[in-house]
């Protein structure tokens, strides 16, 4: 007879596991069955792009194995195994391994925290450039094994987790080179002063900076900006932002958006289906960072174990992991209509975004007290579920 676990959860990062925790601490005799395309091990995904930093090289990251979590949690991990349909009508997974046999299992309640994929890159030249992205552990590996020291590295992208990574790999003595067609970092997240001040901190530990430019085409070591400058590099790493990862979603006859797309309690348009994470398009929209989902695995464990729990997400700061300038910050709403104020002392420089009648709906923050001051403001902001 097929396995019929009670929870199959297909993905195990901060959200898979995460998930089948609060689940295990709710419930411990349902059986969960978590499913992954990698091995498996826990880490923290942020940290990537912070590594260095933190003296740790990719087998250092890693937190927990797939069978200790396993044996702590009294669930099953199948690692190396990557879904390839979901069966709705008969409640089953096709699942491939590497070696492409194939396997099923069966469901009761199906939890995709599928994640995103890395935005695709493409311009003349780009796919003999020998470009990487860093999405997962094995990503990282791969990238840290091409690495040697002092080499020259390209990083296209200046959002959060190219700063992030043109920060941490400065900082380890690598010669950087950020290009951007954005007019400062960061762009869709900080106001003109603070990106200002963000590429003059980037620039001060020795980061070229390429704003407002784009690569046009490549040729071996070397990348043509569209303003006719030629970068040389050695190693080249793209993080032009992430693309929810919906295909098979998509293909079961999910409805989705830009994710797949959920009610309060994270329910798809099957009732026995559900999303969190990166992939989940809530009625907030995507949330593609920490905190948003750390309220998500609560907020569904409770349902699945029997207690219907709506999401509420209260504004939640983001915390942008750049040394040279700490920054913290909490985006208005898309759409909302207001200005930014702006402030500064000695120890920070704040941006407040404020509504025509003065009610402060988001913040950016750079300086020494950025992450102490989000803290303060980010109760005073409407949540973004309540």
């Amino acid at each position: 007879m097929a396995e019929q676990p009670g929870v199959v959860i297909v993905g195990s990062g901060l959200g898979g596991y995460g998930l089948a925790r609060e689940v295990r601490r709710r419930d411990k005799t349902v059986p969960i069955v978590v499913i992954t395309a990698d091995g498996g091990e826990a880490y923290t995904k942020p940290m990537l792009s912070a590594a260095f930093g933190l003296g740790k090289d990719p087998a250092a990251l890693i937190q927990k194995s797939a069978a200790a979590l396993a044996a702590e949690l009294s669930l099953r991990v199948m690692t190396r195994h990557r879904l390839e349909a979901i069966d709705r009508d008969h409640h089953r997974l096709v699942l491939r391994r590497p070696d492409e046999t194939r396997s099923e299992i069966s469901y009761q309640h199906l939890v995709l925290a599928l994640g995103a994929d890395p935005r695709p890159y493409r311009v003349d030249g780009s796919t003999g450039a020998g470009l990487f992205s860093v999405n997962d552990l094995d990503d990282y590996a791969a990238w840290r094994e091409a690495l040697r020291p002092g080499a020259r590295v390209l990083l296209i992208g200046a959002g959060l987790i190219g700063c992030e990574f043109a920060n941490d790999l400065a900082g380890a003595g690598f010669q950087v080179t950020l290009v951007d067609p954005a007019p400062w970092p960061l762009g869709r997240l900080l106001p003109p002063d603070l990106g200002t001040a963000m590429a003059q901190a980037l620039s001060g530990i020795g980061i070229t900076l390429h704003l407002g430019r784009s690569v046009v085409s490549f040729t071996p070591g070397q990348a043509h900006l569209d303003d006719g400058t030629v970068v040389g590099f050695d190693r080249g790493l793209t993080a032009i932002g992430l693309l929810p990862r919906t295909g098979l979603a998509s293909a079961a006859g999910l409805a989705v958006g830009r994710g797949i797309l959920v009610d309060r309690a994270l329910r798809t348009s099957d009732p026995d289906i559900y999303a969190l994470g990166d992939c989940a398009e809530t009625e907030a929209g995507l949330q593609p960072f920490i905190a948003p989902l750390l309220a998500q695995t609560k907020a569904l464990a409770a349902t699945l174990t029997g207690t219907e729990t709506p999401l509420t997400l209260p504004a939640l700061p983001v915390v942008v992991k750049t040394p040279a300038l700490p920054t913290s910050l909490c985006p208005p709403p898309p759409g909302a209509e207001g200005h930014w104020r702006i402030e500064a002392t000695d120890s920070l420089l704040a941006a407040h975004f404020l509504t025509p009648e003065g009610t402060l709906l988001g913040f950016a923050l750079c300086g020494a007290q950025a992450a102490a001051e989000a803290r303060r403001l980010v109760s005073t902001l409407p949540p973004l579920l309540a």
